[in-house]
């Protein structure tokens, strides 16, 4: 299976509708089109769905080593709110590929390549988790 098939487990950014388009070494990118259940009061995406796209789109980035790892903390500043039917794309680079604290910067843009909110975090690598029959790409 490729990693990208492994994401697909998860539940919860696949119920928001997060995409994965792209994964190879330290790197990823992920995609999301905003639909009317990730809009907030004010009628603009939900800070929580840029957030799971961008976590979505780190883990796939630290997890391309096929050594499973999690996120230890992570932070996120926004700076473009987000109109309903618009898609937003976060590329996450992997920073710092420590074998076991690894850093990565993801930045959330909108259609038009403008920056909608950087996503840091570091994660924690369970070197004993290898991600048994999983390949990058087939």
């Amino acid at each position: 299976m490729t990693l990208k098939e492994f994401f697909k487990g998860d539940r919860f950014a696949m119920m928001a509708g997060c995409q994965l388009l792209e994964i190879r070494e330290g790197y990823a990118r992920a995609a999301m089109t905003v639909e009317e259940h990730h809009l907030n009061g004010g009628n603009f995406c939900q800070g929580g769905a840029i957030f799971t796209l961008a976590d979505l789109a780190f883990a796939a980035a630290v997890n391309s080593h096929l050594v499973l790892t999690v996120s230890t903390s992570s932070n996120i500043s926004f700076f473009r709110s987000v109109p309903l039917g618009a898609t937003i794309y976060a590329e996450a680079q992997e920073l710092v590929d420590h074998h076991r604290m690894p850093y990565a910067e993801v930045r959330i843009t909108d259609e038009q390549q403008r920056l909608v909110a950087i996503f840091t975090s570091g994660g924690y690598r369970k070197s004993n988790v290898i991600l048994e029959g999983v390949e990058l790409e087939p």
